[in-house]
């Protein structure tokens, strides 16, 4: 996925653009723009009256420049959209190449297995993936633990480990089994798929306008109507006042002071964020969602997997009074060999770190006899012979040393009550003659979150943590992260509320959730914006806006930089666009009225040689700066998170407003040069 996002103008997507500019003249197509439907229909009528002067006989040099121009503003504009969307085509047509047309071997009711073709699976469907074998669709392993490839999806070569049980049970269709044996619940229908899904999304033209934008495209056609009335009432009174105007400098006159820059640029400003958001590797189903962020207020974390890594891990062991390190250590090793939970491979690891033994394969003796965990007992361990070692937790290994004739230590004691008061879990480790000692499983906190929720901090938005911990725990963890604020001991239903409570209180703060279970699946659907980690469950996909393929919850600020950066770029372009109809303002009213009122000669401030060339210079600039203005619209005005609002708005003001009236400026004065030069303009 990240491959080949880099360069903006490659010759396969400038082709595709080039192609589409000229498929979209569609006059229905332009239905969606109004203001360039105004263009075309101009340039239309400049069309018909310079084949009209040409069956007459008249001199069509100067109209048919004017003709020409008009119809390069549409295309120029139609580009721009075009652009933007063949970048994300060309990203569909790499993913359509990974779909997975590849057989599966389907488990039927009666227990058998039977080959079918992965397109024809179906939602519920249960499959089995060998070592080696593509994923066929979308679902949840529902029994063992896999070493997975994601990076036909992700782009990341770094395999990953799924497993059934928890919120990392989701796999993608597409991806490859590296290594384990796992059966598959499918959970979508054909067609429905993750893959399916980012094909369309990232294909661009299904996506919705956004509040801001539709608001935007209001103000300009109202402004596009006022220009349209003061031109038509224009020709009435210059003929009142003996002044002929012709059509076509009428129409140039319309298109140079209608808002035809971020009129052309809007649909690929849009767009474009979609695709900025893919290149970090979030896929937006919503196009409202990448607006939204740029205005969140509040976001809420869900701890597991999203601040943490989802799992515990041993960090640390803790041998009673009496009992050496390395005993400890050894038991909880042959005690945890047969543990297939996370819990009891990173036990395992830290035990053959602690033990020097890292890269050997480890066996219990042959007469061992491995106790699983259940409910009921709250422990799991291993029987060597007669001795019997036992972990889990400090009430259920308390019971067992007291069934045994054992006691335990007040000093167990304290490290249990430490430990726990530290908000992470005990572990306790016994056999048959008493307690051996403690394992600290510790939630670990996700590398770098610190920071960026520092940065979002900076920008105003509040981060608060939720989780289903005690009080003590989820403290811990806060802290550690660095949120501003966390809840805990949290249902489905609470996270729900929160949610609510924010969007609908006094400032009606704009929410963003971020979460992967099945749990957060309620308050992900009810957040403005909700980014669900690809691997988590179906659920919480389905029930967001968002999807980040690389499951980091640092990713927000990504989100949240792009959103503001599409507001920047939208509000920055808009200030150029209005701004710079002053300079064509000044260009083609002294060359109309000039002649017969020589006093208004005054206006030309610019200089301009003559009136034709001062209406051609105005119509030439308006339609280059679209594509010189292309590369800003698609790559964004840069947010700093360093700035204010109103610091912001000073330098968009300061910088494309004073730029969009010194600029057109310039360039209308050097295009005025060349086409004197050249003699282009006739006279």
């Amino acid at each position: 996925m990240k491959e080949g996002t880099s360069g903006i103008f490659q010759k396969k997507i400038l082709l595709e653009a080039f192609k589409g500019s000229f498929s979209r003249l569609d006059p229905i197509k332009l239905l969606n723009n109004p203001v360039m439907l105004i263009v075309e229909i101009g340039a239309l009528i400049a069309t018909l009256l310079t084949i009209w002067d040409i069956f007459e006989g008249t001199s069509v040099s100067f109209d048919l420049q004017i003709t020409i121009w008009l119809w390069f503003t549409v295309l120029f504009a139609n580009f721009a959209e075009a652009i933007a969307e063949s970048q994300g085509k060309a990203r569909a047509e790499s993913l359509k190449q990974t779909r997975s047309e590849a057989k599966a071997k389907k488990i039927l009711d009666n227990g058998s297995v039977t080959e079918v073709s992965a397109l024809s699976l179906k939602r519920n469907d249960i499959v089995l993936i060998d070592e080696g074998e593509v994923i066929p669709s979308d679902g949840d392993i529902i029994e063992g633990t896999a070493l997975v490839d994601e990076s036909a999806i992700t782009g990341e070569s770094a395999p990953v480990v799924r497993e059934s049980g928890g919120d990392k049970c989701g796999v993608t269709g597409g991806t490859k089994l590296l290594s384990g044996n796992v059966k598959v619940r499918i959970t979508v229908d054909p067609g429905h798929t993750f893959l399916d899904n980012m094909i369309s999304m990232v294909e661009s033209a299904k996506r919705q306008k956004t509040p801001n934008e539709r608001a935007l495209e209001l103000l300009l056609i109202g402004l596009t109507a006022l220009f349209l009335a003061v031109v038509i009432t224009l020709r009435a009174f210059s003929g009142y006042m003996g002044i002929s105007i012709s059509i076509p400098i009428l129409i140039a006159l319309l298109v140079c002071l209608m808002p035809t820059t971020i009129g052309a640029l809007l649909p690929a400003i849009g767009i474009a964020g979609m695709d900025r958001l893919l290149q970090h590797n979030v896929i937006a189903l919503s196009g409202r969602a990448v607006e939204a962020a740029g205005d969140v207020s509040v976001v809420l974390l869900d701890k597991t997997g999203t601040i943490t890594l989802g799992n515990r891990m041993a960090t640390e062991f803790i041998p009673a009074a009496g009992i050496g390190l390395k005993d400890l250590t050894e038991a909880s090793l042959m005690s945890s060999l047969a543990d297939e939970t996370p819990e009891g491979r990173s036990i395992v690891k830290l035990a053959k770190k602690e033990l020097d033994i890292r890269g050997r394969d480890i066996h219990a003796p042959e007469s061992s006899h491995f106790v699983p965990f259940t409910p009921e007992t709250r422990m799991s361990g291993v029987d060597i012979g007669p001795r019997k070692i036992r972990k889990g937790s400090a009430s259920a290994i308390e019971d067992f040393v007291l069934s045994n004739g054992g006691s335990v230590p007040d000093e167990m004691q304290n490290a249990i009550r430490d430990i726990s008061t530290k908000g992470d879990t005990p572990l306790v480790v016994a056999d048959d003659t008493g307690i051996l000692g403690v394992i600290r499983l510790k939630d670990i906190v996700k590398k770098g979150i610190n920071e960026r929720l520092l940065q979002l901090r900076n920008m105003g938005i509040k981060s608060i943590m939720i989780t289903g911990d005690n009080q003590l725990t989820a403290a811990s963890i806060a802290a550690e992260a660095g949120v501003d604020d966390f809840m805990a001991e949290a249902k489905p239903e609470t996270k729900l509320a929160m949610i609510r409570k924010y969007q609908s209180g006094d400032n009606q703060y704009l929410v963003a959730m971020i979460g992967d279970g099945t749990n957060d699946a309620p308050a992900l659907a009810q957040a403005d914006v909700a980014v669900a980690m690809s691997a988590g469950t179906s659920a919480a996909r389905e029930a967001a806006n968002m999807v980040d393929l690389d499951s980091s919850p640092s990713k927000l600020l990504d989100i949240v930089e792009i959103g503001k950066e599409i507001l920047i770029t939208r509000g920055a372009l808009t200030t150029f666009s209005i701004a710079n109809d002053v300079a064509k303002y000044f260009a083609i009213i002294p060359a109309i009225f000039s002649v017969a009122y020589p006093q208004l000669g005054i206006l030309n401030i610019m200089g301009l040689s003559t009136p034709s060339s001062a209406v051609l210079s105005a119509i030439i600039f308006n339609a280059i700066v679209i594509p010189l203005l292309i590369p800003l619209a698609l790559k964004g005005v840069k947010y700093r998170s360093t700035s204010s609002v109103s610091q912001l708005l000073a330098m968009n003001i300061l910088i494309y407003g004073l730029g969009g009236l010194i600029i057109p400026f310039a360039g209308i004065k050097l295009i005025d040069i060349l086409i004197t030069l050249s003699g282009a303009a006739g006279g």
